[in-house]
């Protein structure tokens, strides 16, 4: 069987046609597979959806518990039967319940990783390379230049800051599933005990994190209403990036605007965003990463999608790998 007759790109996503099941389709299908809860991957809307049970209840915190026709949920490392074609979830090291999904017909196994890194994340498992024919990767920070630090470095100079300057607060941008959960358990890692404000867009979601027995510590609301400006003085707040375009970024005491994300990496993007304290925190795997990944896979060929899909199939080709780009669209980078 040749690869293009197993997965093939279509207007509403990755689909296989022996299947019939899409993989993240941007658009309603019939049956779903879906490896994460990020809202570019994972839409309403679809007749049936196979997910982690982490990322179904994602998804119906995010959309209703109506969020799809029917819903199903994949235990890691379990293979499934669907008409005739054998299909595994295995961890992607994203968020919570992130996975990719191997596809496998009639000698033919395909792995789509969805989105992942490498760095140890206390919030999710660790990504796990699988062998396969063609391993279809992202490309978000498909380029030399990006190679994220290690992120507790980036956490300590947060603390440090806050140190340094005990009158001011300091506001971390961070995407509400996944990032700003990492960021909350990286400041308790590194030993910062004292309450951790956070914007209520992230409230239900950290509250999930925290059943799945993920300790965040103690998490306050970040309003001032029952308290004062003043009160705010030291404290971390975590909200998402949209939130300190607003009034409510002035609520708090000459805030430090600060954002977790591999795009802090490029300087003047933090300088626009008017970013005074850039963290290079990434949840997608850095150029190395994608390197180090494609090698462990094993794979004869390499499909491309989402990011900087030219540079990474150059690479390939050098090093004398098949590979192509797909060419999808309708993924972003709400989970950078």
């Amino acid at each position: 069987m040749r690869a293009s007759d197993l997965l093939k790109p279509r207007p509403e996503g990755l689909y296989c046609p022996p299947g019939d099941f899409f993989i993240d389709p941007v658009r309603p299908v019939g049956r779903a597979l879906i490896t994460h809860g990020h809202s570019d991957h994972a839409r309403s809307g679809h007749r049936s959806v196979l997910a982690t049970q982490e990322t179904l209840d994602i998804m119906g915190l995010r959309y209703g518990e109506d969020f799809a026709g029917t819903t199903q949920a994949a235990a890691l490392g379990e293979t499934l039967d669907i008409n005739g074609v054998a299909v595994t979830f295995h961890p992607a090291g994203h968020v919570l319940g992130s996975a990719q999904i191997c596809v496998e017909h009639g000698g033919m196994r395909i792995v789509a990783s969805g989105d992942y890194k490498r760095q140890n994340d206390a919030t999710c498992l660790p990504f796990e390379p699988i062998r396969c024919d063609v391993f279809i990767t992202e490309a978000t920070f498909g380029l030399p230049v990006f190679r994220h630090p290690p992120d507790h470095e980036e956490i300590a100079r947060v603390l440090r800051s806050a140190a340094q300057f005990p009158e001011r607060s300091h506001l971390i941008g961070a995407y509400a599933l996944g990032k700003a959960q990492r960021v909350m358990r990286l400041l308790r890692d590194a030993g910062y005990d004292s309450p951790i404000y956070i914007h209520g867009a992230l409230a239900k979601l950290s509250e999930y994190y925290q059943s799945q027995g993920i300790d965040l510590g103690q998490l306050e609301p970040a309003t001032v209403e029952s308290r004062g400006k003043a009160d705010f003085a030291g404290a971390i707040v975590v909200g998402p990036p949209s939130a300190f375009a607003d009034r409510w970024a002035r609520r708090f005491p000459d805030p430090i605007s600060c954002f977790a994300s591999g795009w802090m990496r490029i300087r003047q993007r933090a300088k626009q965003g008017g970013v005074e304290l850039p963290l290079i925190i990434s949840d997608h795997a850095d150029w190395d990463e994608l390197i180090i990944t494609i090698k462990e896979t094993g794979a004869e060929e390499i499909w491309v999608t989402h990011g900087r899909e030219e540079a990474l199939v150059r690479w390939c080709e050098l090093e004398g790998i098949a590979a192509r780009p797909l060419h999808l669209v309708g993924y972003e980078d709400e989970g950078d």
